[in-house]
């Protein structure tokens, strides 16, 4: 039987230790989401899988900003040579950085920054549910930072196909990606943490999102909720009429006094906003890994306080919350 994305994310599955009421539905809906028929690329990436060295990194430091897998040495320079021009291929990456037995990946996405701003999140000994989690830059860091066990949720295959590359690498790294929408998981409250960071704004109803995150909870739990925000007060909600920043998929856009205010109506009472602010270009920009369109090109050339559309420009607030 041929190794492909499909297999190598199947076995990572099966190494974790899902939630009971996960075990017979999840991996087949994830089986399902990796069938060939479903992407165009899923042979490319599994080509691309297979050209990766076979390695295993022998040190890596999760805990640093730019995410260490294996050092330099291990790998002549040929073979590091190849080892970068597999990686470049998986392109966009959107969130790193990361650095690869020497190879640095300067992902669009500053992710680093905005893992700054959960330090007071406890992560020590959890058992952490990322939801949209991309290509596991926050899983690994949050590794790095002490939990657990961390599974990501991610219908996004290329970002599960960046994720399955470097996890190559770590077989004993206790991250699992999920390559199917949040929304098909049976509800289970068995997390210490459960992380949305960047999801909710592409979601039709927000506080069904909110709700649904909430019964992941474990009692006593923290759920960390990131959002592009708007200015204003408790009653200030933006629902573009068609883009906003050049996005389709975006919906609404509250205030952080909104999202608290969701927060509380869900019986939330201990709510800290870690962190608001705008997003700038040293936090999110076009590099060589991640070559489209960024940032400065959703702003108004003439007045970069507004999107292109006449929105605000994005800024971002980062919530944490217990019940």
């Amino acid at each position: 039987m041929p190794v492909t994305l499909a297999t190598r994310v199947a076995s990572r599955i099966d190494s974790r230790t899902l939630p009971e009421a996960w075990r017979l539905s999840v991996p087949t809906a994830s089986a399902a989401a990796l069938a060939p028929e479903r992407h165009g690329k899923l042979e490319a990436w599994s080509n691309l899988l297979a050209a990766l060295p076979d390695a295993v990194a022998h040190h890596s430091d999760l805990a640093r900003a730019r995410a260490r897998i294996g050092d330099p040495d291990q790998l002549e320079e040929a073979d590091r040579a190849a080892l970068r021009s597999t990686l470049l291929a998986l392109h966009p990456w959107r969130k790193g950085p990361f650095e690869v037995f020497g190879v640095e990946i300067d992902a669009e996405w500053r992710s680093d920054l905005k893992f700054e701003r959960l330090a007071t999140v406890p992560l020590t000994g959890a058992r952490v549910l990322d939801v949209g989690c991309g290509n596991g830059y926050y899983a690994m860091r949050m590794i790095g930072a002490g939990a657990r066990e961390v599974i990501g949720v991610e219908p996004g295959l290329g970002h599960v196909a960046q994720f399955t590359a470097l996890a190559h690498f770590l077989p004993d790294l206790p991250v699992a990606l999920l390559p199917v929408p949040f929304e098909v998981l049976p509800t289970t409250p068995s997390f210490d943490v459960v992380c949305s960071m960047g999801v909710i704004y592409h979601r039709r109803s927000p506080v069904d999102h909110l709700d649904g995150l909430t019964r992941m909870l474990a009692p006593g739990g923290t759920l960390v909720l990131e959002s592009i925000v708007v200015p204003g007060g408790a009653d200030t909600l933006l629902c573009p009429q068609d883009r906003y920043a050049r996005m389709r998929n975006v919906w609404f856009l509250p205030s952080t006094a909104l999202m608290v205010r969701w927060l509380q109506r869900l019986g939330f009472r201990e709510i800290d906003v870690l962190h608001e602010g705008p997003t700038t270009p040293e936090e999110q920009r076009a590099t060589e890994w991640m070559h489209f369109g960024s940032l400065v090109d959703a702003l108004d050339t003439a007045d970069a306080s507004c999107t292109v559309e006449g929105h605000p420009a994005p800024r971002r607030a980062v919530i944490a919350a217990r019940r």
